[in-house]
């Protein structure tokens, strides 16, 4: 361009040369007078042509420099611009470092908080920080007719992480995390409060990237609990809420397992798993008088607390899962199969029985506004399922003939998040679970699962007799939690959870009565790590 607009400019000088030449009178005399001036100025054109000759080649020259230091102002540019990504790489890796601690070629981090948290509930259920939902009392309990507040710092909770490489493509790591919300027969709060750590999940894992397995061995979260995204541990998504038993609805347990679990180019995910597997029971007021009896639990032994007893079970629970991220929000299916066993008389002399049961679910995790307002659904539906509710509704009853019976339930949790600034969270959450009766009658004598023949005429009277079996427990809950510090210290966050539940009872002789329970809860907590 440069190039042009002098050639332009010497072009013009030549003209107005010209010009000036052309319209000289004495020039022009002189040329009528005297063909040796013609020549003369025919000699200072053709000079003057070779003086732009020589600066137009000067500017290609000049033009040719200048291209070439472009090139190299962008090639500078461009490494510069390299050296400051990879400074900032190398700055974040630091960083990444920085929090973690580092032995033998193995990075441990560590993690938890500290919690200084308080309980309110309009009616008495003798509960910590966890409620127990399948428990709410009836207005026949005197108990039950006072209210309750607690303070507690039991949730607190310590984590460590140890991660390592065995080569680049394959990574191994170990995970610990305990609370205080075990409650030994000698832990109570007269006096030191002296509660006992409890695991919540102990595992390790091995990742293979070239081939895209994750192996998973230890006690973690169910392979059915909801993951905000693939199928890794820790990354599971529980609700945002105080109550250390979260919502009726929440699909969940952690138990031992064996999980294994393949990756599609990290979009789509298929795990099984093995996992550890118990029996809730729903046990009718009647089973004594029930024409067979069956063995279905022993006493706690070596390693137990004996005041608790343990299911017979041989079969573990199989749970499958396939999870989907194809871009937009989180998708998941599963399935759990589940064995129920007991020994009894069936004619024949005792012997040993495996009654089938089992569910399947989804769960849904969509950013309606990115980054501002988050939804998430999960549930679940089939028969021998109760446990894996929050409300703990039981697994299965037993029929006349002493054979187990699974009873059908389906589960449901709903929620919004709302992130109205980076330091504060608003949350409102409905979830449910549902059972229906699995009942039978024997010459009369009622037996089963929510019998319409049990009485629950004496449920809302102090003092009453009430069986009042529980056919659902519902809840909805509002909260926040405001992060009033985040920095170089860590985390400090206030929170409060207000909840209202309901208790309903099949309906028996004298109605479904229903035990309703408002909760307040606050927590301070402090994250170091």
């Amino acid at each position: 361009m440069r190039s042009k607009l002098l050639t332009v400019a010497i072009a013009a000088g030549l003209g107005v040369t010209s010009f000036h030449v052309a319209a000289d009178p004495a020039t022009t005399k002189k040329q009528t007078a005297s063909q040796s001036a013609e020549a003369s100025r025919n000699a200072e054109i053709e000079a003057l042509k070779a003086q732009l000759q020589a600066l137009q080649a000067k500017v290609v020259e000049l033009e040719q420099r200048t291209d070439a230091q472009s090139d190299i102002n962008v090639s500078t540019g461009q490494n510069i611009e390299a050296v400051q990504k990879q400074q900032v790489a190398v700055d974040t890796q630091i960083k990444k470092s920085a929090d973690k601690l580092s032995y033998k070629g193995v990075n441990i981090t560590l993690g938890g908080f500290l919690a200084a948290e308080t309980i309110y509930r309009t009616h008495n259920e003798g509960a910590d920080i966890a409620s127990n939902f399948n428990a709410i009392p009836y207005r026949n309990s005197s108990v039950g007719r006072t209210s309750e507040t607690h303070f507690t710092a039991r949730q607190s909770r310590i984590s460590l992480l140890a991660q390592g490489d065995i080569d680049p493509n394959t990574h191994v790591a170990g995970y610990i995390e305990a609370d205080f919300i075990g409650g030994a027969q000698t832990a109570n709060q007269n006096e030191s409060n002296s509660f006992n750590p409890r695991e919540r999940n102990v595992y390790m894992t091995v990742d293979w990237d070239n081939p895209g397995l994750h192996l998973l061995a230890g006690q973690n979260w169910s392979l059915l609990t909801l993951n905000s995204k693939g199928i890794t541990p820790r990354q599971e998504l529980t609700p945002p809420q105080i109550d250390a038993q979260y919502l009726p609805g929440f699909t969940w347990a952690r138990q031992t397992q064996i999980r294994l679990v393949k990756d599609f180019d990290k979009k789509y995910w298929l795990g099984i798993s093995l996992e550890n597997p118990q029996t809730t029971f729903g046990i009718s007021p009647n089973q004594a008088k029930a024409p067979v009896q069956s063995i279905y639990n022993t006493p706690a032994g070596s390693g137990y607390d004996s005041a608790n007893t343990l299911s017979l079970n041989h079969i573990p629970d199989v749970v499958v899962k396939f999870a989907a991220d194809p871009g937009f929000g989180h998708y998941e299916i599963f399935g759990v199969g589940r064995a129920f066993y007991n020994r009894y008389n069936s004619g024949q002399g005792n012997s040993n029985h495996n009654v089938y049961g089992g569910g399947y679910g989804i769960g849904v995790i969509l950013p309606v506004v990115e980054k501002v307002l988050d939804f998430q659904f999960s549930g679940m539906q089939g028969r021998g399922i109760g446990r894996y509710g929050s409300a703990q509704l039981p697994d299965v009853t037993f029929r006349p003939n002493g054979s187990i019976a699974p009873i059908k339930e389906n589960m449901l949790l709903a929620g919004l998040t709302y992130h109205a600034t980076p330091d504060w969270d608003i949350y409102a959450f409905g979830g449910r679970e549902r059972q229906e009766k699995e009942a039978f009658d024997y010459n009369g004598v009622a037996l089963g699962w929510g019998n319409p023949k049990y009485s629950n005429a004496g449920c809302d009277v102090e003092g009453g007799a009430c069986v009042g079996q529980s056919k659902q427990v519902w809840q909805g809950t509002l909260g926040f939690w405001w992060k009033f510090y985040q920095g170089k210290f860590g985390r400090a966050q206030f929170g409060a959870q207000y909840s209202h539940t309901e208790r309903e009872a099949f309906e028996g002789i004298g109605g479904s009565p229903k035990a309703k329970e408002d909760m307040l809860f606050t927590s301070f907590r402090y994250y170091p790590f």
